[in-house]
């Protein structure tokens, strides 16, 4: 049984794909070629915003926004540490703070009533000025953004999306990467919108943002590219990625409802996993379960092991115990539901193509979970 089942999705799209890269392969633009800016126009499409704009990985479609912004040193970024590093990482490449927020034990998406205590702790003792926050859309699920956009108001700060793992999912039918000010995605080749090696994007409604962005992925230039105009990086996105995303995109939806389909399966007979509220659809790109202890967890990846089902921990480390964040000065024990979920939570397999005789092999072994 595959984790992540890549290579029955690629027979689907093998031929077109094909000629799309022979094509790139005939004009020579392989780093944003004209393939690029097309995919660019069908993603702001599909989300329904002005502007979508493609970068080399879904680190970068973060990074660049804070860039522009020019959030750095003395400034605090509020964003949770049950994540992948990388949302942190951003932050703190800058010189800004990372300012851990903790989870809701039901979604496992950033707490907005710990959020508000956090961005009021942080204004009471005056060492940090707040600028952003970056909620995460965990595991394909939004965070709650209606919640999370009062508080920006309120305290005055940006926000960007996380949707590293939520493109295609939505929020009363209003898509991801339309939330916050800005929203961010990946395109690792594990995301339910995937490409064949890194690949990432960023989306806004506001002009100015999307044209410092734009120079910013290409070295901070805008009219001549030997004359940065402001401090950047290499971030584009290569012209075959995008040929593979214009591929993958034209079954995107179908794949969706797909993976639907696998989680309601799971559902009828797990009854541990992320709760997924009503009017949320998750783009469902990892299908996770908790359980009541660590060592209940372990037993059962064992039993899935010996049947040769994969399993993977996301996340095995909460970020702010991390070696590299111990900076910050946290300590084990401050945010007890990231902690707790890190020790208990287990991911099973999840993509569009599991059999039901697969989802019946893995019923077979964690009913006695």
């Amino acid at each position: 049984m595959e984790f992540l089942d890549l290579k029955t999705q690629q027979k689907r799209i093998r031929k077109p794909l094909e000629k799309r890269i022979n094509k790139i392969l005939d004009h020579g633009a392989y780093i944003m070629g004209p393939e690029v800016f097309e995919l660019e126009e069908k993603l702001a499409d599909y989300c329904g915003v002005k502007h979508a704009i493609s970068c080399s990985s879904g680190t970068d479609a973060l990074l660049i926004p804070l860039m522009a912004w020019g959030i750095g040193p003395g400034d605090a970024v509020f964003t949770t540490p049950f994540t992948y590093v990388a949302t942190a990482e951003v932050i703190s490449i800058l010189g800004a703070t990372p300012v851990f927020v903790d989870v809701y034990e039901s979604t496992y998406n950033i707490d907005c009533g710990m959020l508000e205590i956090e961005i009021n702790k942080v204004i009471k003792e005056g060492k940090l000025k707040p600028k952003a926050i970056i909620p995460v859309d965990l595991f394909g699920l939004p965070a709650r953004y209606r919640i999370i956009d009062k508080i920006a108001k309120k305290y005055n700060l940006k926000v960007i999306e996380d949707a590293a793992q939520s493109f295609g999912g939505s929020i009363r039918g209003k898509r991801v990467g339309t939330f916050g000010d800005v929203a961010a995605t990946s395109f690792y080749p594990a995301k339910p919108l995937g490409c064949y090696g890194d690949g990432g994007a960023i989306f806004t409604n506001d002009d100015s943002l999307a044209e410092e962005c734009k120079a910013i992925r290409i070295h901070g230039t805008k009219q001549d590219k030997y004359n940065s105009e402001m401090i950047g990086l290499n971030g584009r996105l290569d012209s075959i990625q995008a040929a593979v995303l214009l591929e993958k995109l034209k079954i995107f939806d179908e794949e969706l409802e797909m993976r639907n389909t696998v989680s309601s399966c799971y559902r009828k007979f797990l009854n541990n996993s992320q709760y997924l509220p009503k009017d949320y659809q998750s783009a469902l790109a990892l299908f996770s379960v908790v359980l009541g202890s660590k060592e209940k967890r372990d037993d059962l990846i064992t039993r899935l092991s010996k049947n040769n089902i994969p399993t993977v921990i996301y996340y095995k480390f909460p970020i702010h115990l991390m070696n590299a964040f111990k900076y910050l000065g946290y300590s084990k024990g401050d945010l007890p539901i990231s902690e707790s979920l890190s020790n208990k939570i287990v991911s099973l397999p999840m993509h569009p193509y599991i059999s039901r005789e697969d989802i019946n092999s893995i019923q077979l072994i964690t009913k006695n979970k």
